[in-house]
C-alpha cells in the first residue's frame, strides 16, 4: 500500500515538474515580448531629439544632451537630463535586447543572470499561463519533472533512512 503511494506520489512529482518546466518557455517569450516593446517605445521617445541632434550635432544625441544641460535655463538644463535619462534606458534596452537574440539559449541565460528586472517584475505581474508544445519547452518540462522527482525521493529515502536508524530496534 505504501509502495503504491509512494509510486503516485512519484508520478504525482513528475507531473508537477513538467508543468512547471513547460511554463518556462512561455515566460522567456512573453519576457522577449516585452523586451522588444519598451525598447521600440524608448526608441520613439527619442525619434524627436534624434532628428534635432542629426539636424544640429551631425547625429550626435550626446551633443545634444550637453547642449541642453549647459544652457544656463533650467527648464533647458533639466530637459537635457530628461534626454539622457531617456537615451540611456533605449542604450540599455538595445544591449539586453541584442544579448537576448545571441544564442538560442542566451534569452534563458539573460533571465536567470541579468535580467531588465522593472521588465521581469511586470512579466511576472501579468504572466499567462499557456502550455507551448516547442520542442524546447517539451525538453525543459521533462528535465524539471524528472529532476524534481529525483530530488524529493533522494530526500525522503533520506529522512525515512535516519526515521528508520534511530526508531528501529537495536
Amino acid at each position: 500500500m505504501i509502495r503504491r503511494l509512494m509510486d503516485y506520489f512519484r508520478l504525482v512529482l513528475f507531473i508537477c515538474g513538467v508543468l512547471i518546466g513547460i511554463q518556462v518557455p512561455a515566460f522567456v517569450e512573453q519576457y522577449g515580448q516585452r523586451l522588444e516593446a519598451h525598447q521600440l517605445e524608448a526608441k520613439l521617445s527619442l525619434a524627436e531629439f534624434q532628428r534635432d541632434a542629426d539636424r544640429f550635432f551631425a547625429g550626435d544625441i550626446s551633443k545634444l544632451i550637453r547642449h541642453y544641460q549647459q544652457n544656463n535655463d533650467p527648464v533647458f538644463s533639466a530637459g537635457g537630463e530628461s534626454i539622457e535619462s531617456i537615451y540611456q534606458r533605449y542604450t540599455s534596452l538595445t544591449e539586453a535586447l541584442s544579448r537576448f537574440h545571441q544564442h538560442s539559449y542566451s534569452p534563458y541565460q539573460q533571465i536567470a543572470l541579468a535580467p531588465q528586472k522593472d521588465i521581469q517584475a511586470e512579466v511576472w505581474q501579468a504572466y499567462n499561463h499557456v502550455i507551448l508544445l516547442k520542442p524546447e519547452a517539451i525538453a525543459i518540462g521533462l528535465l524539471l519533472g524528472l529532476l524534481i522527482s529525483i530530488l524529493c525521493e533522494s530526500v525522503l529515502s533520506i529522512l525515512y533512512l535516519g526515521c528508520r536508524r534511530v526508531f528501529s530496534p537495536r
